[in-house]
């Protein structure tokens, strides 16, 4: 993978682009999220020593996506957070907090 690349993929290739990175040795940093129209962009980070690559995915509203908590543990926070701010459907997520890992006036402000 070369350096800062930043891979558009569809929500059905996360689990197999995931598990080729975790495959060749990269660590996860960071899952983040955001509105765009009509849904979201998640972009999945990750480093090895000193190369950094992201897989983007842009999911309609309604759509859902599959953990990859069962690949990387710790991305069981990134996911249930993604969960509770902006209602993003994840499946099988290992530790589920079923929206309640933040204690927040509004359900899912970002939304």
């Amino acid at each position: 993978m070369i350096d800062g690349q930043i891979m558009d993929i569809g929500p059905g290739s996360l689990v197999p682009e995931v598990l080729k990175i975790q495959h060749d040795g990269y660590r996860l940093v960071q899952i983040c999220a955001t509105r765009i129209p009509g849904g979201y962009e998640l972009t999945y980070s990750f480093s090895k020593e000193y190369e950094f690559v992201c897989l983007r995915i842009n999911l309609k509203e309604d759509a859902e996506i599959m953990t990859i908590s069962n690949i990387y543990s710790c991305a069981f926070l990134y996911e249930n957070e993604i969960h509770d701010l902006f209602g993003v459907q994840i499946k099988l997520i290992t530790i589920d907090y079923k929206g309640n890992l933040y204690r927040i006036e509004k359900k899912t402000p970002f939304k």
